[in-house]
């Protein structure tokens, strides 16, 4: 019997959560901001830290 796979984006993968809390305490956004980054650029931390810094300025 073949395993059922499902593309459900909206669950969190292993890890992710953890890196979605990181973000946010490590740039004071929100952890919904933080998803929007992870999933914009992937673990591109540099990238993260910058865009993050970005949205506190713009808030």
């Amino acid at each position: 019997m073949a395993d059922k796979r499902t593309s459900d984006t909206s669950r969190v993968k292993k890890g992710a959560e953890l890196e979605v809390e990181h973000l946010a305490e490590m740039t004071d956004v929100t952890p919904k901001q933080a998803r929007a980054l992870l999933r914009k650029h992937g673990a591109d931390w540099q990238r993260l830290r910058a865009e993050a810094e970005d949205l506190k300025k713009d808030d």
